[in-house]
């Protein structure tokens, strides 16, 4: 069997840089898993992708000229139907074998066996290996049809491909050559109007040769790199790229370094093929734009890498990734200056004139932008957010904070409607405080104004102050109390209004702050009536069908949010129901010292055992009528019971005392030692005994029990 490397590409022209790396891996892995699934690749073939702007290729190893021959068992049908009395095949058997090729003769050698009830006919035959021309072109075709095209477009083929004229093809960007080769042989295969060859195009501009002609498949990256003037791995062009960044950023001195994009990285070295980076300049005066902006529009536009000192301050030098190497690059360098220029002067232009209005002077403009055709405009928004961010304020800091709150979250949204976030929708928030601060607004007002879109994302920061967390919350509760009461919940994976998101970053806040809110008191706070319009009601459809409270559907659904925020942490999913059961989740700064608290527990020898008994006993409450948690020591009579009840009155005081400090870990580690009495009060004592005092007494005992263990967590659910 002759096995060599395979090297395959497609020419194309230039492909969608944001898709780039994923196209690229995905033509390369479906190639491998198409041509294993034949028999011609091994699983220990190897696969490199390589992804330029206009080319995506993949070189596999130890690939086989011919699959080994294979023996296959085809069910023909039941004995029954294929075999008359007199044991001659039917006309159904026959026309069968036809269809696999075979005929009577094989009748004889046919394989009788039981499938399932009724015994049937195989056919067993050896079936001769994939030739790799034929498994090769059944894995080009699969892997073109399975790529990750953002948008399909539909070209004419151009005179010299093999299916020229008014013939066309669908593909993410016109294709203009195939290569495929097994070590130094060309595989005749065809794709997209091309027959496949060993030559390709390199660089458009400073390729040594045109064609490159690839003398075999291991040769492909170097033959490029040498005669193309291309380095066709993305992965080696990033790196590439990243050194080139560090040493002309070390160059400059002064502990200059390139701004940290990984996904402007990424696009960059989906845009170039052999980078070359430069150094280039703009004019100082434009550093008294807010750096945001400056960065945003260099990155956003202009693909460029602005420089920032060790301070963190953005400098008025860029780096630009140019896919040309010019032995005088004057002239590319003062291009790219030229062209940022403008860029950097709107900018500029936006930001003074946006200063010519105070923040409060454009309240009166967001009642003229819709936010929700149910919930009315932003400027209605902005009312009820008010109003639940001062009475959030209120319970973290009193009156002068409540001022603040009100304050910051009455000018918000006001950046909204300036000329600078007309254009960079990204820097709302960002340019609501530099505004604020022009206006003379206090600091905490100003920071708060941007911060009250935090979290926006998982691991971003929270609010940096209190009048910034009582904003947020607000904003974001007003958000989810808005959509729930409207019924736009989110379904499956869809949320378009980043609900879950808002909820997350509730529940971080709420986990952080001091002092601690209740979740329901809030949500109640943000339900008030007055505060929203006639359109919105308080009860809303659920997912299952059901009419439910807005409130109680939205403590499910942080409840859900919970759970997903503590399964991250690494909990079990009976440890998070016993910290989430009830209410307990209510107050969310709690959860993490439950969490900790039911971890320690379980980890504990009693642990099985006195949930299994908690379980038990829960069941025998759910049983009983209004059960008080009230013992009689006159009323014990069996001495499992009186030893219990020692044990509870020994052990509960200091369990309570414990959770009451805040203790949670203590406290559940305290209640272990009620095991042994409790594994014998339910071997020796019956509950339900006939003299209603008597059961009502060991009830009694029961909840005392129950009520102590229960304080921390839902224990019960630590049973499996």
């Amino acid at each position: 069997m002759t096995v060599k490397n395979l090297l395959v590409e497609l020419f194309v022209e230039e492909l969608p840089p944001k898709a780039l790396k994923k196209l690229g891996d995905a033509f390369a892995s479906v190639l491998l898993e198409q041509l294993q699934a034949q028999g011609l690749a091994s699983a220990a073939s190897q696969v490199t992708a390589f992804a330029s702007p206009r080319r995506l290729a993949a070189h596999i190893t130890a690939v086989a000229a011919f699959a080994a021959d294979k023996a296959v068992s085809a069910k023909l049908m039941p004995v029954a139907v294929g075999l008359g009395a007199d044991g001659q095949a039917t006309p159904a058997l026959l026309k069968k074998l036809q269809a696999l090729g075979a005929d009577a003769s094989a009748v004889a050698s046919l394989k009788r066996a039981m499938d399932g009830k009724a015994e049937a006919l195989f056919l067993e035959r050896t079936v001769a290996g994939a030739k790799l021309q034929e498994g090769l072109q059944k894995a080009l075709l699969e892997a073109i049809a399975k790529l990750p095209i953002p948008k399909v477009m539909t070209y004419q083929l151009s005179s010299g491909c093999a299916l020229p004229g008014w013939s066309s093809v669908s593909f993410v960007r016109p294709a203009h050559g195939l290569v495929a080769l097994h070590g130094a042989d060309v595989v005749p295969v065809e794709a997209l109007g091309l027959q496949s060859g060993n030559t390709t195009h390199g660089h458009r501009f400073e390729a040594a040769v045109d064609p490159v002609v690839l003398k075999d498949a291991d040769n492909y990256a170097a033959t490029l790199a040498q005669d193309g003037a291309v380095i066709a791995s993305f992965a080696d062009r990033r790196a590439d790229i990243v050194r080139q960044l560090n040493a002309a950023a070390a160059q400059i001195g002064g502990g200059v370094r390139a701004i940290e994009d990984e996904a402007l990285l990424d696009e960059v070295t989906a845009l170039v093929e052999r980078p070359n980076v430069l150094v280039c300049s703009f004019e100082e005066e434009f550093l008294g734009v807010p750096q945001e902006c400056l960065i945003l529009t260099m990155k956003a536009n202009q693909k460029y890498f602005p420089l920032l000192d060790a301070a963190g301050k953005l400098t008025n030098k860029f780096l630009v990734v140019s896919n040309i190497s010019p032995a005088d690059a004057s002239e590319v360098i003062g291009g790219n200056e030229r062209v940022v220029r403008p860029r950097l002067a709107d900018a500029k232009f936006f930001f003074d004139q946006d200063r010519k209005k105070t923040l409060l002077s454009r309240v009166e403009g967001l009642g003229k932008v819709v936010y929700h055709n149910q919930l009315g405009s932003q400027g209605e928004r902005v009312e009820r957010v008010r109003a639940i961010a001062k009475a959030i304020a209120q319970q973290l800091g009193g009156d002068a904070l409540a001022a603040q709150a009100d304050q910051a979250a009455l000018l918000a949204k006001t950046d909204l409607v300036t000329d600078m976030v007309g254009e960079f929708p990204e820097l709302q928030g960002t340019m609501g405080r530099y505004y604020a601060l022009n206006d003379g607004l206090p600091a905490d007002v100003a920071d708060a104004i941007e911060d009250h879109y935090k979290p926006r994302f998982a691991g971003d920061s929270l609010p940096r102050n209190p009048v910034g967390i009582a904003v947020a919350l607000a904003d974001k509760l007003e958000t989810l109390v808005g959509m729930f009461g409207i019924g736009n919940l989110p379904t499956g994976d869809k949320d378009p209004f980043g609900l879950r998101r808002h909820a997350l970053g509730v529940l971080r806040m709420l986990m952080d702050i001091t002092p601690s809110l209740n979740l329901d008191a809030v949500l109640r706070i943000a339900m008030q009536k007055p505060q929203w319009p006639t359109a919105y009601e308080i009860s809303t459809i659920s997912p299952d069908g059901s009419v439910r409270w807005t409130q109680s559907l939205l403590l499910d659904f942080f409840e859900d949010r919970l759970a997903v925020m503590l399964k991250d942490q690494g909990a079990t999913a009976q440890q998070s129901a016993a910290v989430l059961a009830g209410d307990k989740f209510w107050f969310v700064s709690e959860v993490p010292k439950r969490l900790a608290a039911v971890r320690a527990f379980a980890a504990l020898p009693e642990a099985a055992a006195l949930a299994a008994a908690n379980k038990r006993i829960g069941n025998i409450l759910k049983k009983a009528d209004a059960v008080d948690a009230h013992v009689s020591a006159v009323l014990l009579q069996e001495p499992a019971e009186i030893a219990l009840f020692a044990a509870m009155q020994e052990v509960a005081p200091t369990a309570l005392a414990q959770f009451e400090a805040g203790d949670y870990t203590a406290s559940l580690q305290s209640l272990a030692a009620l095991r042994a009495p409790v594994d014998a009060f339910f071997d020796g004592v019956m509950v339900n005994a006939e003299e209603a005092d008597v059961r009502l007494n060991r009830l009694g005992l029961l909840q005392s029990l129950h009520n102590a263990m229960n304080r921390v967590a839902d224990l019960s659910k630590l049973a499996s």
